[in-house]
């Protein structure tokens, strides 16, 4: 024996909640296009602030292009007032001013060590590596001596 029933009552109860679902999709729904809205909205004004600080700081450069910038610079000169002969020099306590840069003495001194070591490395057949120190100690020692008497004649040293 079966049967079977039919109640209204629920499929009408079934019935308004589907309806009462769509309307609540429907609800979801315009809450994020209102969202999407102010969003929008959000982003034209920052576009528009962005535009309009890019023409204020054009317009700021534009004035301090035209305005002439006024630059003060203060420069401390030291004057050696000692007199020029050594008689009076050696009084004050002073020594002859000594130029810039690098001295023929370290040049001749850089020069002799890495010609030397090469010789050296060249001439020693057992052991280059002693030789390129031997020959480097010894180009390194002419090559300051030759320097040391070319700055005795230009006045550098005394």
């Amino acid at each position: 024996m079966m049967i079977l029933t039919a109640c209204k009552k629920d499929d009408q109860i079934a019935e308004k909640s589907l309806e009462q679902q769509k309307i609540e999709f429907q609800a979801r729904q315009l809450e994020i296009e209102k969202q999407k809205l102010a969003i929008e909205k959000e982003k034209m004004a920052y576009e528009a602030q962005k535009k309009a600080d890019s023409v204020a700081e054009a317009k700021t450069l534009a004035a301090n292009k035209t305005q002439p910038k006024v630059i003060r610079e203060t420069k401390t000169v030291y004057v050696n007032n000692t007199p020029n002969s050594s008689s009076d020099a050696a009084s004050f306590g002073t020594t002859a001013t000594q130029k810039k840069g690098m001295s023929k003495a370290a040049k001749g001194a850089i020069i002799g060590t890495v010609g030397g070591a090469a010789a050296g490395a060249i001439i020693s057949k057992k052991n280059r590596g002693a030789g390129a120190v031997v020959g480097g100690i010894v180009g390194g020692t002419g090559g300051y001596v030759i320097g040391r008497s070319q700055d005795k004649k230009d006045g550098r040293v005394k």
